[in-house]
């Protein structure tokens, strides 16, 4: 049995390796130009669960763990700290906290978060052709699957169909093809990043790909809850912005009842096609099943 106990012993023994990974992969504060360096740092460790790179780790261990994972999941978790960089940014969604931290263009300045987020994207790609340039053909296939991912059809495409959202009458279909590629896109990578690692056959990747999908929804779902529910001091940045900004959520579509009820399904969905898949899944399951009940 998969006891709590046993869970969060195995989610703090992948997030530790996670925050060894970034503190020997990503170049020294002092690095020069050592404000541009600082503020990447900075961004990096303003704290979460780091759920992206754990479920790369989590979905490799499932396969053949030959390869080291750490330098995937840390370039995913640039591109993923790149991104929430530039959400901030006064031009997106103007925000002064995040995790409970002020942003980076507030710690610094605009410019310089601007610089950083760049500069966290494209080391992610360094950090894959150096570490994975001895197997060619699973760094290329990394490449692709990030890239893809965080991509002008995906990570950004989603961005900006959800700022034209804020003047743009949505339909239920169209929010959730933005929170597909917004949100659920680079979700799927980290899982199908991770079944790369480990020699995953195709058919256990397209697997991934549908759960991935149905975590990247359920973990949005539950987004648009805690900013209509929660408090500034609890979420560690400020709510309320989707109702202020005029964005269309979840909740104007089905109610907070039915917005729950929509990530309980995705959720369940989720758990079920893990089933199909080789290895221990515990704790994997148990992964998927946190995305729906965090309250941060």
């Amino acid at each position: 049995m998969f006891t709590e106990k046993k869970f969060k012993s195995t989610l703090n023994l992948y997030q530790k390796r996670i925050e060894e990974g970034i503190e020997q992969l990503v170049p020294p504060a002092e690095t020069p130009p050592s404000r541009l360096h600082r503020a990447m740092r900075y961004s990096l460790g303003a704290g979460g669960k780091r759920l992206r790179p754990v479920l790369l780790m989590a979905t490799r261990d499932l396969f053949t763990p030959e390869e080291d994972p750490v330098p995937a999941a840390v370039a995913l978790e640039c591109v993923h700290t790149y991104s929430l960089v530039h959400d901030d940014l006064p031009g997106m969604d103007d925000s002064s906290l995040r995790r409970g931290k002020p942003t980076c263009h507030v710690q610094f300045d605009e410019a310089t978060a601007i610089l950083a987020g760049d500069a966290l994207l494209t080391y992610a790609f360094e950090l894959i052709g150096r570490y994975y340039r001895h197997t060619p053909a699973l760094g290329t296939s990394l490449i692709q699957d990030l890239s893809i991912a965080s991509g002008s059809r995906r990570l950004i495409g989603g961005q900006m169909d959800d700022l034209l959202g804020e003047k743009t009458n949505y339909t239920s279909e169209q929010l959730k093809n933005i929170h597909l590629n917004k949100t659920a896109a680079l979700i799927t990578a980290a899982m199908t990043m991770g079944a790369r690692i480990g020699h995953a056959p195709e058919r256990d990747i397209q697997t991934l790909v549908q759960i991935g999908k149905c975590v990247g929804l359920t973990f949005q779902i539950i987004d648009d809850i805690l900013d209509a529910t929660s408090d500034d001091e609890t979420l560690g940045k400020p709510t309320g912005s989707d109702l202020a900004c005029g964005k269309a959520t979840y909740i104007d579509f089905f109610g907070l009842d039915g917005a729950r009820s929509q990530a309980r399904a995705h959720t369940e969905k989720a758990k079920g096609l893990c089933q199909d898949l080789p290895g221990d899944t515990a704790f994997l399951m148990e992964l998927i099943a946190l995305m729906e009940h965090r309250i941060q």
